[in-house]
């Protein structure tokens, strides 16, 4: 193998494991906020993609994305309001029983609106044959558009728990519901939200992803397991580690492709997390518990 095709291979990898980071960082925020883990992470990359190609069809993609991202957080809110939080005491297996379903529920319902056919936002700049030389390699304009993305949601959220009133709140409950709320946060509140924001950030990355992997009814599984692979292998509630061994993931998948059958790429992420936790089951960098950003 040449340097300039192990660089596509990488650069690939790094796209891939980007996308993986993002809907990682989704299952952090609720993890971090609730302890719960919500499975239904997928269905809202998968929602906000196919809600942004609907409403790009009567207005520009800009607003499409904006339209999208903001019903997909409504919904996250929905979700907590009449799934979760009428809960008092509940185990976190009943709450994780409780995503799985809400996951197959979403699946089948976006399956009666959008039918199985596949879809695909148009390209944010460019088009799928454009493509940018980097030392010999060829990427396409919509990786920056994902790497950027990704960078910005991980600033941004950093930048929120660890600046603003709401965002300390939120931390606050998931470390001392109980303390918090004696110093007057609400913690139904902070819930809710953290489902909003879990919600947005993975209808953002569906959105960002869907030029070049295409959205059908049934993507968001698939992406749900390896973002989850991912918040698993960088500490769960470690955000800052979930954008790690996602990239880590996207191109050990990628470069796996040289030497193995490309079926046998998911074996690979699995293997490597099941090697993890067995030598290291806090993840690679140690998990932060609730409580962390």
């Amino acid at each position: 193998m040449t340097a300039v095709q192990l660089l596509q291979y990488a650069l690939s990898g790094i796209t891939i494991g980007s996308i993986y980071a993002v809907v990682a960082i989704g299952f952090n925020i609720t993890y971090n906020a609730t302890g719960i883990i919500n499975f239904a992470q997928g269905e809202f990359a998968m929602l906000g993609a196919m809600m942004a190609v609907s409403f790009a069809a009567y207005m520009p993609l800009p607003a499409a994305i904006v339209a999208a991202v903001g019903l997909t957080a409504l919904l996250g809110a929905l979700v907590e309001l009449l799934l979760i939080r009428w809960l008092e005491d509940t185990s976190v297996l009943r709450l994780i029983v409780i995503t799985i379903g809400l996951s197959i529920l979403l699946r089948e319902l976006a399956l009666h609106v959008w039918d199985e056919k596949v879809r695909a936002l148009p390209y944010f700049s460019g088009n799928e044959t454009s493509s940018i030389r980097v030392l010999g390699a060829f990427v396409s304009p919509q990786v920056l558009w994902v790497l950027g993305v990704t960078a910005a949601v991980v600033v941004g959220l950093t930048l929120f728990f660890g600046n603003t009133q709401t965002g300390r709140a939120m931390r606050a409950c998931s470390a001392n519901r109980v303390a918090a709320t004696l110093c007057g946060v609400d913690a139904r509140t902070m819930v809710t939200v953290s489902f909003m924001l879990s919600a947005a950030t993975g209808a953002l990355a569906g959105c960002v992803i869907s030029p070049m992997s295409l959205t059908q009814y049934d993507c968001g599984t698939p992406l749900a397991i390896k973002g989850f692979t991912a918040a698993i292998l960088g500490g769960l509630g470690n955000s800052t580690g979930a954008v790690a061994a996602g990239l880590l993931i996207g191109v050990v998948e990628t470069l796996s492709i040289t030497v193995l059958p490309s079926a046998f790429k998911d074996v690979v992420s699995v293997g490597l997390l099941l090697l993890i936790l067995v030598a290291r089951p806090t993840g690679l960098f140690g998990g932060r518990g609730r409580g962390s950003g």
